[in-house]
């Protein structure tokens, strides 16, 4: 018995097989190391996205030729293994063109560098930051933390808005003033509040425009400046200041105003604010 399981283990297809084994383990363990030092190499002059590609791309790559080294040494032809995944690969390429289009279109993702790899962007109505860019698709990450798998060929068929490339945004807040208020006197309070607001930079300076004369309101636009990480604090903090200081100063935010003339002769043009007027309006035609 034990010289019948001696011959057994000595013989050719177990050795192979173990040597198989063999290749295919040392291949894992060479693969992860291999492409955690070279991501970490690569890391240091080249982004995250690029780092993570290149740590995937070795590590199949060493596991790849592992593998074909432990099926060789089973007793496959690679030759043969060769040509049927080129057939294979043709088949697939005929079978799954939405997935060919996801693929070239994900080269020009990675060639042209629209994003990277932790940057938020918004595409359409979805806004997320980006979790991994990949051949096929690119994942999100949203603010409410749901998980958005977006593929690559509707992002180079769509505009994309990289919030974060630039390290400062600019905030626009378009407000009215009665026409009774003082422009100047209100510059001046826009502009003391932007200077109390920790979060509004200094250079580039804030903007102050008068845009025009409104059907209630002189029509205003004051513009701040912001690192992009403080910018949501910034819209929040900001536009609440500024109501503030117009209740302190007395400015008046006007409610939009019409007036209406009555058909009857007589009647002299009576002035209301949008809601309770129109029923008043209603009520005197009737």
């Amino acid at each position: 018995m034990l010289d019948k399981l001696w011959l057994f283990l000595n013989s050719p297809t177990v050795i192979n097989g173990l040597q198989a084994l063999l290749f295919v383990g040392i291949g894992f363990v060479l693969a992860r190391q291999v492409s955690r030092a070279a991501e970490k190499l690569i890391s240091k002059n080249f982004s995250r996205h690029h780092a993570a590609l290149f740590k995937r791309l070795i590590y199949w790559l060493i596991l790849a030729l592992f593998s074909a080294s432990a099926l060789h040494q089973l007793g496959f032809s690679l030759g043969v293994l060769l040509g049927a995944a080129g057939v294979l690969s043709v088949a697939i390429g005929f079978a799954s063109q939405t997935s060919a289009s996801n693929l070239i279109s994900g080269l020009f993702l990675i060639g042209e560098q629209p994003f990277q790899v932790g940057d938020v962007i918004k595409v359409g109505n979805t806004t997320g930051e980006v979790l991994s860019i990949d051949l096929l698709s690119v994942k999100l990450r949203t603010f409410d933390n749901l998980f958005v798998r977006l593929p690559n060929e509707s992002l180079i068929k769509s505009e994309v808005t990289n919030l974060t490339r630039f390290p400062i945004r600019r905030f626009d807040i378009l407000l009215g003033v009665a026409y009774k208020e003082n422009i100047s006197k209100v510059r001046q309070v826009l502009f003391a509040v932007a200077e109390n607001n920790p979060l509004c930079l200094d250079e580039p300076a804030p903007a102050f425009l008068f845009t025009g004369f409104g059907d209630s309101a002189l029509n205003l636009q004051f513009s701040v400046w912001s690192t992009s990480e403080n910018f949501r604090a910034l819209r929040n903090s900001l536009q609440e200041e500024i109501k503030l200081a117009f209740e302190a100063e007395n400015i008046e935010i006007p409610y939009p105003q019409r007036t209406v003339y009555l058909s009857a002769e007589g009647m002299t043009p009576m002035q209301f604010t949008s809601g309770t007027a129109s029923s008043e309006a209603k009520s005197g035609r009737s």
